[in-house]
């Protein structure tokens, strides 16, 4: 069965905040979505509720796939009323010009919902996209693809390598996760007790393979092929997936 092994690096982070996931074909980007939530400590991806809006930009396809259902009607009104939107930039004043220029750049841009489209093609075809999670923090990831394989049977995704803790929710943006784990690590600093207390509320874990990967069988979404599964009355024996 086909499978994606997809690199994430969460830009602007030092150390690097990394994981490597292997995923099975036929991934939808809200999947894709709800893999980079569970392998890091954000709180938006099954099995909880949306907390921030969310945005994978195709620049090489000139889309997005998001779940900002604002936007995805904004686009929809310029398709349907092109024409008055084109015609209007001819009447704007030389002042407001690059204004419109660029505000219409943004509505023409082809925008899709993230549960009816799939990563297969723009993945396999440009090698990376980037993931926007929560305008106001603005996490950024690189999504890269390490490879495709044909050896991985398992219906949901599993995480490969990671290094570095990820941020909590709403933690204020880089400056603010790194103070937060000087607190959180450091039972001498005076913000220490209220560090706890944040991470607790916010999500925050210690990178640990076996929980993630406990969360990432949830995000299930094809048959598990068993009969090529090293297993004991369906315990898994040894790793989930070797590389090659």
């Amino acid at each position: 069965m086909r499978g994606y092994i997809i690199n994430l690096s969460l830009n602007d982070t030092d150390p690097l905040v990394y994981r490597q996931v292997i995923l099975p074909e036929r991934t939808t980007f809200n999947r894709l979505h709800d893999t980079i939530q569970n392998v890091t400590n954000f709180l938006s991806g099954y099995p909880y509720f949306h907390r921030h809006l969310y945005t994978f930009d195709l620049s090489e396809e000139d889309q997005v796939v998001t779940n900002d259902e604002e936007r995805y009607l904004e686009h929809k009104d310029y398709l349907k009323n092109k024409q008055w939107f084109e015609n209007r930039l001819n009447n704007i004043p030389p002042a407001m010009r690059r204004y419109e220029e660029k505000n219409l750049a943004y509505l023409r841009k082809t925008v899709k919902l993230p549960e009816r489209n799939y990563i297969d093609h723009y993945l396999e075809n440009y090698k990376t996209m980037t993931y926007l999670y929560d305008y106001g923090a603005g996490w950024e990831f690189t999504i890269t693809l390490e490879a495709v394989v044909d050896d991985y049977y398992f219906g949901y995704p599993t995480l490969l390598e990671a290094e570095n803790d990820a941020p909590p929710e709403d933690v204020a943006g880089t400056e603010g996760f790194y103070r937060f784990l000087e607190a959180y690590y450091n039972p001498s600093d005076p913000e220490h007790k209220q560090a706890l207390i944040f991470g607790k509320k916010n999500g925050f874990r210690p990178l640990d393979f076996d929980y993630i990967n406990g969360g990432l069988k949830g995000i299930k979404y094809r048959k598990t092929d068993w009969e090529h599964i090293n297993h004991d009355n369906y315990n898994i024996i040894g790793p989930r997936y070797i590389k090659n």
